[in-house]
């Protein structure tokens, strides 16, 4: 059977589970299973390498021990042994300075058992057995369904924010262009999207030997809030080939105040989503400057990733619409990226790409800290033919970067692409939101005291009008 439809035959099975409710819990559900099966195939990799390998988990809780046999436990004893001694030994697990079993209790800290059947249990635990971790060509398809599984986030209520489609950080990754040896970030990141595809862009240019795949190891770091993302994300860079990914963290990197991240913090390139449309927990803004502080968790993020980025260094982030105008301290953050950083380029995407979760449209965006901003070049991405939106049926794909990836090297004046001095920028009080001089794109955002002048410009007219049609009737 592929690994494809033992997938399938798995999701099948949880769909007749009772304590299974919707895509998260299920997709949640396979992967700290997943997790233990592939951590037990590493195990017995280890243990042939080194036969004084000494495994983190004990014995009775090692995969091989409770769920290889497939005619092993099954019904209310798999049920009673999962909830109350697997998963509360492995919350529990004592690790001393051992980095493997601190990844797996993080893993088990916030995860659960959501089925209620032990049979069931056991129908899953043995589909699973099937797959072999330690086969790189299974292992690479499982990579690929891995993926399709997350993009089933986006119709999964809330859990659709923790999934950034696999052709933005491709594309961001590849434009930022990260080297071996450079410190990299995500303050936000979600399933591990960003890094894994950092993983794949320099491993596939850079690494020539172990000692290089030991540096880019070492080089990667994450930090995710809440533990559904943290676990996709855990898992899905040991996927990618991370032996124990220690450095992705779980902690909300907005908590702390900025003047605590001092040169050690400091990396070389930053590519993220940062959480937009939400509001911070009470009292976050207060880790901010007085001038700076905000509600808004995108212009938080935005603060820190400049504050994060040595001198030097690159980002390429995802920001929405709202970031790119607006008064008071939206216009104070913009006014600091552009003096401390040169924003060189915006992408404009179209409405959808984050559809369903979030409708709004969104931009990405790349600077380099260091040096001011002289000019913005813009670049409208259009939308296919005959779509008048992103959608969860028609979503955005890799191949439509074309237009964007030929004309970064080679900047000129097209139908998709122009350029705003930094001095247009400052007249219109720092305003981003500058339309498309080809008319393709939508209504910009003008400044307040700009609308209310073609406003009053506008009834001026109408009252004219008016008068005329009356000295006629």
């Amino acid at each position: 059977m592929s690994v494809q439809s033992i997938i399938k035959s798995i999701q099948d099975i949880m769909r007749q589970d009772a304590g299974v409710d919707g895509d998260a819990q299920r997709i949640s559900q396979i992967v700290w299973m997943v997790f233990l099966k592939m951590f037990d195939d590493k195990e017995k990799e280890y243990g042939t390498l080194d036969p004084k390998y000494k495994s983190p988990i004990p014995e009775r809780l090692r995969w091989r021990n409770w769920a290889e046999d497939e005619e092993g436990m099954t019904g209310e004893k798999l049920l009673d042994f999962v909830n109350n001694v697997l998963f509360k030994g492995l919350k529990n697990l004592p690790v001393g300075g051992d980095a493997r079993g601190l990844i797996v209790r993080q893993v088990f800290e916030d995860a659960y058992n959501y089925m209620k059947s032990g049979t069931l249990i056991r129908q899953v635990v043995n589909k699973i057995n099937q797959i072999d971790f330690n086969r790189k060509d299974e292992r690479h398809l499982f990579n690929d369904i891995y993926e399709h599984m997350l993009k089933e986030l986006q119709s999964a209520g809330n859990a659709g924010e923790y999934y950034t489609p696999r052709p933005i950080t491709e594309f961001i990754v590849e434009m930022t262009g990260p080297k071996l040896g450079q410190k990299i970030l995500d303050p936000a990141c979600g399933t591990g999207g960003f890094l894994a595809n950092a993983i794949e862009y320099i491993r596939t240019r850079e690494v020539k030997s172990p000692k290089d795949e030991k540096k880019l190891q070492e080089s990667l770091f994450g930090v995710e809030v809440k533990p559904l993302p943290y676990l996709l994300a855990i898992t899905n860079l040991m996927l990618h080939g991370i032996e124990v990914p220690r450095q992705i963290r779980r902690a909300d990197m907005l908590a702390r105040p900025l003047r605590d991240y001092g040169p050690s913090d400091r990396v070389d390139i930053i590519v993220t989503n940062p959480p937009f449309g939400g509001v911070v927990a009470a009292g976050t803004d207060a880790n901010f400057p007085a001038e700076l502080r905000t509600r808004e968790t995108a212009d938080l993020f935005l603060v820190l990733i400049m504050h994060l980025l040595k001198s030097s260094g690159s980002a390429g982030i995802v920001l929405p619409d709202g970031s790119l105008f607006g008064e008071g301290v939206k216009t104070r953050i913009r006014a600091k990226l552009l003096e401390e950083c040169n924003l060189h380029t915006i992408v404009r995407l179209p409405q959808g790409v984050f559809s369903p979760y979030a409708g709004v449209k969104t931009n990405l965006l790349f600077f380099t800290k260091g040096e001011p901003t002289k000019e913005i070049w813009y670049f409208e991405h259009p939308l296919p033919e005959g779509y008048r939106a992103y959608s969860k049926n028609r979503p955005i794909q890799s191949k439509e970067f074309a237009l964007e990836r030929k004309w970064w090297n080679n900047r000129k004046k097209t139908a998709n692409a122009w350029k705003i001095s930094i001095k247009e920028i400052k007249d219109q009080n720092y305003n981003l939101d500058f339309k498309n001089p080809n008319g393709k794109a939508g209504l910009a955002h003008k400044p307040p005291a700009e609308l209310v002048t073609e406003i009053e410009e506008k009834e001026r007219k109408i009252a004219e009008l008016l008068g005329e049609i009356g000295k006629q009737v």
